[in-house]
């Protein structure tokens, strides 16, 4: 009879504990001076890579300084600023938009507060954590990403599909003071080596501990797909 199964919170803390040793500087790879500056390479992250997002603030960040210079943008020159985000037209809307509200309702100041995080146009509760965690050091829950998304399903410490339920689901097995770094871990380990499409099963940390690894599993934990599909 084998060995019994960890537990998903074993798993967990496990998956932690060999990812720090191999990420001991793992942290946020977006550039950003200010709390603004946060918002905004949050906003235009979304489904696209931190590299190309840097690459885009480096200028925007000289032209627009403050929530005025965003408020006061006309939005098709805005959006022609930042033409090589994926889906710029709707990015320069939430920004402009965005910025009229921290004018308006908050005294020009990136708002702290969850709720009010998430009323900004554009922002969904990943953005409003990766703010609240980098910008005012509050953890009130963790930023679930498409590497989070993936990774956690992979490694078996989560069943869940939508991102708003795998959050949910971490945040009982996490350990509350792995939430902020729990992402980071998984997003180095999963752009370096656990990849979407052709993961290093042979080169990973984690193989002899995750239940998708190739030759363990002949299917993909978090898509269902066969590997060679």
């Amino acid at each position: 009879m084998g060995a019994p199964l960890p537990s998903r919170e074993e798993q967990a803390e496990e998956v932690i504990e060999r990812l720090w040793e191999e990420y001991p500087d793992a942290t946020i790879s977006l550039n950003f001076e200010n709390r603004l500056e946060l918002l905004v390479a949050v906003v235009l992250s979304a489904q696209c890579t931190d590299e190309r997002v840097n690459t885009e603030t480096a200028e925007l960040f000289e032209k627009y300084r403050t929530p005025e210079d965003y408020a006061n943008a006309d939005v098709d020159e805005l959006s022609e600023d930042i033409n090589s985000i994926t889906y710029h037209n709707s990015k320069a809307d939430y920004l402009k938009s965005s910025a009229q509200t921290i004018i308006e309702e908050h005294d020009g100041e990136v708002p702290d507060t969850m709720d009010e995080l998430t009323e900004l146009k554009g922002v969904g509760r990943k953005t409003a954590n990766v703010i609240l965690q980098h910008g005012y050091d509050l953890v009130e829950g963790i930023v679930v990403d498409t590497h989070v998304q993936r990774l956690s399903r992979r490694l078996g410490i989560t069943e869940e599909e939508r991102p708003e339920a795998i959050e949910q689901d971490l945040l009982d097995i996490v350990p509350e003071d792995e939430w902020k770094w729990y992402t980071h871990l998984l997003i180095s380990h999963g752009r370096a080596v656990c990849t979407a499409r052709n993961p290093d099963c042979e080169a990973c940390v984690l193989a002899d501990v995750c239940p998708s690894a190739k030759g363990d599993s002949d299917v993909d934990l978090a898509s269902g797909e066969p590997w060679d599909a």
